[in-house]
């Protein structure tokens, strides 16, 4: 069967406009570091340093673009540990009611009160790849990663847009406990069985 690509994701952040200039500057625009797997995606130039609730630091947080219609700090759980940071599993964009922060930037510093989140496991697909791999949008998977430690990763979202290109976004826990990096490859599993 097709492999699937891994692309590991480090703890990141998506601005809004509003956020973006508070922090940089009025009228600031967003300076393209490097493109990322999903076409119009982007890793930036700038950083910020964002501060939890209960005053620790993560420092040097990389910004994503483009900007977003609302602010996004993703964070693995051992981050949310470290940092007491409450950060529940979120898809992107689901931010409700998620855990607080403030950001600062050279000009200026943002609290947020909701949007702060451990990114949930997913494969993104373009139509096309979600029809050859036999699945569609928001169905959850599992898939299976070789290597010196092997093993399965369940509740796998699969998230099917005309905009993405196949590519299955882990963050650095995952890819620690399973000694992967972007680059390595997935199999898809759909169904197996446990024996009780």
């Amino acid at each position: 069967m097709k492999k699937i690509p891994l692309g590991i994701s480090g703890r990141h952040i998506h601005v809004s406009q509003e956020h973006l200039e508070i922090l940089f500057g009025e009228g600031y625009q967003l300076t393209k570091f490097k493109d990322l797997s999903q076409p119009g995606q982007f890793a930036c130039e700038e950083r910020v340093d964002v501060i939890s609730p209960a005053g620790r630091e993560l420092n040097g947080v990389r910004i994503l673009g483009p900007v977003r219609k609302e602010t996004q700090l993703e964070i693995s759980r051992s981050d949310a540990i470290r940092g007491k940071f409450d950060a529940p599993v979120r898809s992107s964009g689901s931010i409700k009611g998620s855990g607080a922060a403030t950001i600062v930037g050279p000009k200026g510093k943002v609290a947020i009160k909701e949007g702060v989140i451990v990114a949930d496991r997913h494969i993104h697909f373009s139509p096309e790849q979600a029809k050859e791999f036999g699945v569609i949008d928001r169905e959850v998977v599992s898939i299976r990663v070789g290597g010196e430690k092997p093993g399965i990763l369940d509740n796998v979202l699969c998230r099917v847009h005309e905009n993405f290109t196949l590519d299955c976004h882990l963050d650095t826990d995952d890819a620690a406990a399973f000694g992967l990096v972007t680059g390595d490859e997935a199999e898809l599993v759909k169904e197996y069985k446990i024996i009780r």
